[in-house]
């Protein structure tokens, strides 16, 4: 088993260590998905210095994961299977399968999709972490009989159409919080001949639009967008859509723009085999650098599973182009010194904490020297809002700073 994992199983208000039954736990989870889960498999046989885990799902029973001193999962125990090997295996899924599992009718006027998560979330008593601030508000979203995670999705996605910053659910520590995507890029790198040991790489033009048409319900056209250089390229690709009767005609363009933008973009997906790391999860952002495909550059994680297993500690990710960090963000900041930055820029570091992501609450490692660096990405009003990698050895820094802190 993968050195310093710990499991205990939650029974009522007791926890049971059961560490030394596991053999294996994948923790897994993807986009579009409203929780994680927990894999394990346990020893089911009395022996020595041990005893069965007595895991029984229909009592409610909740289990807690952690690595290396890290709380990974907390979560309630859904499926359990036994066999005559003497082994049982179970899964459990964090808070987000509760927006999952609870229906409702819900009805939404001139509110943001932060609105509507808080509103899920209160209604059926789940505990609420970090909720982001959506900018947008939604005219009307109405969704009868419909799932708490639905309609967050719903509201997601109208919010992304008129904004083109993403934002998604996440769970940590019992929380459930709503975080923006690009403001939660990690700092780690994924590297060939370094940690990662293999990789497939796809890309596709098969769903790709080069135009956008909106159209009323009579079917009058409202307006209409083209890519033309794309045009020449590939030639024509339409999409059609009906925008609400409510959106003005600065929103209609918006929206166009921004659904433009979103299937002009031939799809760049990479699976990538890596060594563990626990902080890279469906959601965030990692720096990947595979010097044979010329690729340097920030992706998505779209689905990941960690496998603990025999000492080891690996990853199987599927990844996407970041394609919105450039997008204008909320707030204003620059550095501190009355200059606007772009990504890009080299720039001098005075030295200092870096973090491992633009809202994280402490540095990571210790303080690193002065010394040049270039800003790969900028989350504008963010806690940590540049990111900063050394452009020679005079500095390590490499990860996330605050306004201030370079010129």
């Amino acid at each position: 088993m993968a050195d310093g994992i710990s499991l205990i199983i939650i029974k009522g208000e007791q926890g049971y260590d059961v560490t030394q039954l596991v053999e294996q736990i994948k923790w897994s989870g993807r986009k579009g998905s409203s929780s994680r889960t927990l894999s394990v498999t346990l020893v089911d046989d009395d022996g020595y210095k041990h005893a069965r885990s007595e895991i029984d799902v229909e009592q409610g029973h909740q289990c807690l994961f952690n690595y290396n001193g890290q709380e990974l999962f907390r979560g309630i125990i859904m499926t359990q299977t036994q066999n005559n090997r003497k082994r049982l295996t179970f899964k459990a899924y964090d808070n987000g399968i509760y927006l999952a599992n609870n229906k409702d009718t819900f009805t939404y006027e001139n509110k943001t999709a932060s609105d509507v998560f808080r509103d899920c979330c209160t209604r059926f008593g789940l505990p609420m972490g970090e909720v982001a601030e959506c900018t947008y508000k939604i005219p009307e979203l109405t969704k009868p009989k419909t799932t708490a995670f639905d309609t967050i999705v719903d509201a997601l996605s109208l919010d992304f159409d008129a904004t083109g910053i993403r934002h998604y659910v996440s769970s940590a520590k019992g929380k459930l919080s709503l975080l923006t995507r690009r403001e939660n890029i990690m700092q780690w790198v994924i590297e060939v001949g370094q940690n990662l040991s293999n990789y497939t790489y796809t890309r596709s033009i098969e769903k790709i639009k080069t135009r956008v048409k909106m159209v009323s319900k009579e079917g009058t056209t409202l307006a209409e967008k083209s890519n033309a250089g794309l045009e020449e390229k590939i030639g024509v690709f339409q999409e059609i859509d009906k925008p609400d009767e409510s959106l003005t005609p600065a929103q209609i363009n918006d929206l166009i723009e921004s659904i433009l933008d979103e299937k002009g973009t031939p799809e760049r997906t990479l699976n990538v085999e890596a060594m563990g790391i626990a902080d890279v999860i469906s959601g965030i952002g990692v720096y990947i650098i595979i010097p044979e495909l010329g690729l340097s550059r920030t992706f998505y994680v779209d689905s990941d599973t960690h496998t603990f297993k025999d000492s080891l500690h690996t990853m199987s990710l599927k990844l996407n182009y970041a394609n919105d960090l450039s997008k204008p963000g909320k707030g204003s900041g620059d550095s501190g010194g009355g200059k606007d930055y772009k990504v890009g820029d080299v720039v001098q570091f005075n030295g200092g904490p870096h973090y491992v992501s633009s809202t994280a609450g402490s540095p990571t490692g210790s303080p690193c020297a002065a010394g040049p660096a270039k800003i790969t990405l900028i989350a504008k009003g963010a806690k940590h809002p540049w990111h900063l990698i050394h452009t020679d050895s005079s500095t390590r820094v490499y990860g996330w700073v605050d306004d201030g802190t370079f010129s």
